[in-house]
């Protein structure tokens, strides 16, 4: 509608952390100009609300209410400091950024085969983790407790981190379809990720294993051997999905349920700057998950030089100043998102125009 835009939330984070809430803005002009004046470092999207954010204080509490955004999930590296062995905190690494690679892929997934999304924007945080936007109309307009229950659906490690067994399928003789799906993608990651890159089973289980001079895939090969022929010798059905609960507490995704949850939660713009590294918050195409590299995407620095360069070359300065920067495909990849989206609400808006006919 014409209001989508002017009653959409934006929130700003300017220097010395002064996070200023509720602002909108009545078209791409006026958000330009107040970007220039105020100079954010950080620029966050909220819902869409029932009236214009900056004019809340002008209207009774009980009618401003968010009516549309994005589903939304959020998935950090830090939440995995317990598993890898590579890095901790806001580090990240070619040997832990695979977990972020199942999490897309799992997630994928099920967004689109289990509740039928179509629209899935996977975006790079710019240090270490990835943000998902679920565009879909549908998605938009859920209420708060569907949202939540998409994403208590989505998760599957429970408990602190103090909980050594997190994945429990006891009692359950045959496993969810979504499970199934999750444990083939977890399948082809699983040995060299965690075994090889984060060597979970190097100094692990007893001193008797630590020092036989086995090799970590040979361990795991005679831990399933053993779990098999247990389960197989005295029916223990807790022990029959025991090799799926290990696989699955080490790689599923981790998700802060909480930023999916609240329609009036707020999230990272994307191409932003992260403030630390320097890097864009890029969209990752998700065609080409596996060949994302956290550490090619185009930084501040690089780009700022690009446009020195474009700056330089009068013959090509009626081009628009990003077709010759690193950050031109980047762009590419989110206008094609975008025209898909401007084609599905095209077929809505056509559909509800020949019912009311």
């Amino acid at each position: 509608t014409k209001n989508y835009f002017v009653n959409r939330e934006f929130s700003f984070t300017l220097n010395d952390d002064i996070y200023v809430r509720y602002l909108s803005f009545s078209d791409k002009n006026e958000m330009q100009k107040e970007i220039q004046k105020r100079l954010p470092y950080k620029i966050d999207l909220g819902a869409v609300y029932s009236f214009r954010p900056k004019d809340r204080n002008m209207i009774k509490a009980s009618s401003f209410q968010p009516e549309e955004k994005e589903l939304v999930f959020d998935i950090d590296m830090t939440d995995y400091d317990e598993i890898r062995s590579c890095c901790s905190g806001a580090e990240i690494c070619c040997k832990c950024w695979p977990f972020m690679t199942v999490a897309m892929k799992i997630l994928d997934a099920a967004l689109r085969e289990d509740f039928g999304f179509r629209h899935l924007l996977w975006v790079y945080s710019g240090r270490r983790g990835i943000h998902c936007w679920v565009c879909d109309a549908a998605a938009r307009k859920l209420s708060q407790n569907a949202r939540s229950a998409i994403a208590e659906y989505l998760t599957l490690i429970k408990g602190g981190e103090g909980q050594v067994k997190r994945v429990n399928f006891k009692n359950q003789y045959y496993l969810h379809p979504s499970i199934q799906r999750a444990l083939k993608i977890v399948g082809g990651y699983f040995e060299d990720l965690l075994l090889n890159k984060q060597g979970i089973l190097e100094s692990a289980l007893s001193e008797e294993w630590n020092c036989s001079g086995l090799s970590s895939l040979q361990k795991w090969n005679l831990l399933k051997q053993k779990i098999e022929e247990e389960v197989a010798s005295t029916k223990n059905s807790i022990l029959t999905h025991c090799v799926a609960e290990i696989q699955l507490q080490y790689i599923y995704p981790r998700l802060d349920i909480n930023v999916s949850k609240g329609i009036n939660h707020l999230l990272k713009s994307p191409f932003c700057i992260h403030p630390k590294t320097g890097r864009v918050c890029v969209p990752i195409p998700a065609a080409d998950i596996d060949n994302f590299d956290p550490f090619s995407v185009p930084n501040i620095c690089h780009l700022c030089s690009e446009l020195d360069d474009i700056d330089s070359d009068s013959d090509k300065s009626n081009e628009e100043g990003y077709v010759r920067t690193s950050l031109y495909r980047c762009i590419k990849v989110f206008k094609t998102f975008v025209e898909q989206m401007q084609s599905e609400n095209k077929d809505i808006r056509s559909s509800k125009n020949g019912q009311s006919i």
